[in-house]
C-alpha cells in the first residue's frame, strides 16, 4: 500500500505543481522531493478558510485548478452550514476517480448488479448522493431518484419498485419510517436490505443505527463519510459497525494533534486527508475538522482483513461542533447517542445558551404519537444526560410535529448568544 502511495503521491505532484496556482503559490521556496510518504509532513496544511479566500481572491472558482476550465465538466459547493459555501469543480478523470471509491463503498456494502437503488436526495449543488448515483449506475443497478418528491411520494416509489438499497442521511431515514408509521402497511412490505447513510455522524452512533434497523425491518445501516472537497473518504467496516475503514487507495490520511502533530496512538485527533486521485482539483493535507481515533495500529490488520486506517466510532465529532457547558466538553454526536436510545423520541433541538455567566443547554424533545407518560420520560431522559455529562439539562416537551425535519445534513443544535438572538 505505502508503494503504490508513494507512487500516487508523485503522480499527484508532478500534476500540481507546473499548473496549479494556488498550490504553486503556496509550496514556493520549499524543497518539493518525495522519496517517501513521511516527506509529506514538510508540507504545510491547507484549511478551508485558505480555499474560500482564494475564491474571493479569484472568483468564482479559485486558482486550485490544474487544467483550463472547458476541461471541467461537473460543480458542486459546500452545504454553508458554518461558512460560506465552496464551489468545487471537477474534469472527467478526478469525478471518475471518486467513481471508484464509490464503486469500493457500494461492494463493502453489499450492493450488487441487480440491486435497486434509491436516492433519496434533491440532487441540488451538494454533491451528496451524485457520485454514487453515477457509480451504482455503471455497476449495473437500477438508479431512482428521488428529486423533487415529497417523503409520501419517496416511500410509495420505494414500496412500488422492490427498492433493495436507501441512500440518504440517517436523520431523513428516520423521517421516512415516521412517515411510514402512520400508513399500513408501513415499512412492512419494505425490500430494503441496505440503507447507505452520509452527512451526519448517525450511522455510526450504536443507538441511532440500532433505531434505524428496527424502523426499517430486515435493513442494515451502512455507514460512509465524504466532504465536497474531498469526495468520500471512508466506509463502514463489514465486519464492525461503527468502524469506519479510510479509502486509502485514494487518500493519504493523518490523525493530527491540536499542535498540528502527529496524534499519540489511541488519542482522539483531527482527520487530515491528502487526495490522491483527484488531480485536477486535489487537496494536500486538508485539515477536515473531523475528529477521529484509529482504531488499531496500522501494522494490524481489521478482523476485516484491510490494512487501511479504521476510525472508531466513525467521526466522533467536529473541531467546531464541540460546545463547553460549566468546563464539560459535550459533542452532539454524544448527545444523539443518548437520545435515540428512547425510541418513544420522534425529534429532538437543542439550544446552546451563551448569554448567560454559565452556559446551559436547553433541550426540546418531540415524541412519537400516542406516547404515554411523557412526565416520567423527560425525567428518565434527563437522568441519562446527568449521569452521562453531569450537567442537569432543562427539557421541555414540544408538540407533535412542531420540530424541522431534515432531508439533508441536519441543523438541531442552535447557538443562542444574546438575549435578542435566541432562536424561537
Amino acid at each position: 500500500m505505502a508503494s503504490r502511495q508513494l507512487a500516487q503521491l508523485r503522480q499527484l505532484l508532478a500534476a500540481v505543481l507546473p499548473a496549479n496556482r494556488f498550490y504553486r503559490q503556496k509550496l514556493s521556496g520549499l524543497d518539493t522531493t518525495i522519496t517517501s510518504l513521511r516527506d509529506l509532513l514538510r508540507f504545510p496544511f491547507t484549511t478551508k478558510q485558505e480555499l474560500s479566500d482564494d475564491q474571493r481572491a479569484f472568483p468564482p472558482y479559485g486558482s486550485n485548478l490544474g487544467r483550463p476550465l472547458a476541461h471541467y465538466t461537473r460543480f458542486h459547493q459546500t452545504s454553508g452550514t458554518t461558512s460560506l459555501p465552496l464551489r468545487w469543480l471537477d474534469t472527467p478523470e478526478s469525478w471518475q476517480s471518486m467513481v471508484e471509491s464509490w464503486k469500493t463503498i457500494f461492494a463493502a456494502a453489499g450492493v450488487r448488479s441487480g440491486d435497486r437503488v434509491y436516492f433519496a436526495f434533491s440532487f441540488g449543488p451538494f454533491i451528496g448522493f451524485w457520485l454514487a448515483f453515477d457509480a451504482a449506475r455503471e455497476l449495473g443497478c437500477l438508479c431512482i431518484p428521488g428529486g423533487g418528491l415529497g417523503s409520501e411520494g419517496r416511500l410509495k416509489a420505494i414500496i412500488d419498485n422492490a427498492a433493495t438499497v436507501l441512500c440518504c442521511t440517517p436523520g431523513y431515514a428516520l423521517r421516512l419510517a415516521e412517515v411510514a408509521a402512520a400508513d399500513n402497511p408501513g415499512l412492512r412490505s419494505s425490500r430494503i436490505r441496505a440503507i447507505i447513510v452520509a452527512g451526519e455522524p448517525g450511522g455510526s452512533i450504536p443507538a441511532t443505527r440500532r433505531l434505524l434497523e428496527q424502523l426499517w425491518p430486515g435493513a442494515r445501516v451502512f455507514d460512509h463519510h465524504g466532504m465536497t472537497e474531498t469526495g468520500p473518504i471512508s466506509h463502514q467496516c463489514p465486519a464492525q459497525p461503527g468502524l469506519l475503514h479510510v479509502m486509502e487507495s485514494a487518500y493519504l490520511p493523518e490523525i493530527i494533534d491540536a499542535r498540528g502533530n502527529p496524534a499519540a496512538e489511541g488519542d482522539i485527533g483531527e482527520l487530515v486527508v491528502t487526495t490522491l486521485g483527484r488531480l485536477d482539483s486535489p487537496l494536500l493535507r486538508y485539515r477536515t475538522g473531523d475528529l477521529v481515533r484509529a482504531a488499531f495500529s496500522p501494522d494490524s490488520p481489521c478482523v476485516c482483513g484491510r490494512h487501511d486506517l479504521a476510525l472508531a466510532g466513525g467521526i466522533l465529532g467536529r473541531a467546531d461542533d464541540m460546545v463547553i457547558i460549566r468546563g464539560v466538553n459535550i459533542y452532539p454526536s454524544a448527545v444523539e447517542d443518548i437520545l435515540r436510545g428512547f425510541p418513544e423520541i420522534a425529534e429532538y433541538q437543542v439550544k446552546v445558551d451563551q448569554s448567560k455567566s454559565l452556559p446551559e443547554l436547553l433541550l426540546r424533545i418531540e415524541f412519537i404519537p400516542g406516547c404515554a407518560g411523557a412526565d416520567d420520560l423527560v425525567k428518565r431522559v434527563q437522568t441519562r444526560l446527568h449521569t452521562a455529562f453531569n450537567l442537569r439539562v432543562p427539557t421541555a416537551v414540544a408538540p407533535p410535529g412542531s420540530l424541522p425535519r431534515f432531508e439533508m445534513k441536519a441543523s438541531r443544535w442552535l447557538v443562542a448568544k444574546r438575549p435578542n438572538q435566541v432562536p424561537t
